[in-house]
């Protein structure tokens, strides 16, 4: 039997750099705040929190793309890994432009 890829965790949190409170996105998982775009490195496979690096995700870019939007670029501040996420709804937009052009 093949194990699912994706696993479905949409729960809210605290955002540790932020201090926000973060609900649940609703119609996929929460990765990210919302207000800062930061999330934690606790995924190997998206929704498992089977990682245990626990480092910040720190947001380091956003690319556009045709279907989803955009895709932000995050660089853990602990193991220096590289992770790729789609935007959510209700994502700071102002954030999201400003990292597609961080120069």
């Amino acid at each position: 039997m093949q194990e699912k890829r994706f696993q479905k965790n949409d729960n809210g949190f605290i955002c540790q750099v932020c201090g926000k409170e973060v609900s649940p996105l609703g119609y996929t998982s929460r990765n990210h705040c919302p207000y800062c775009l930061s999330s934690l490195h606790v995924d190997v496979m998206p929704g498992d929190r089977a990682n245990p690096c626990r480092g910040v995700l720190k947001p380091i870019q956003a690319l556009p793309d045709a279907k989803k939007g955009f895709i932000i670029v995050f660089k853990c501040e602990k193991c220096g890994a590289i992770v790729r996420n789609k935007c959510a709804d209700d994502d700071d937009m102002k954030l999201i432009i400003k990292l597609t052009n961080p120069f």
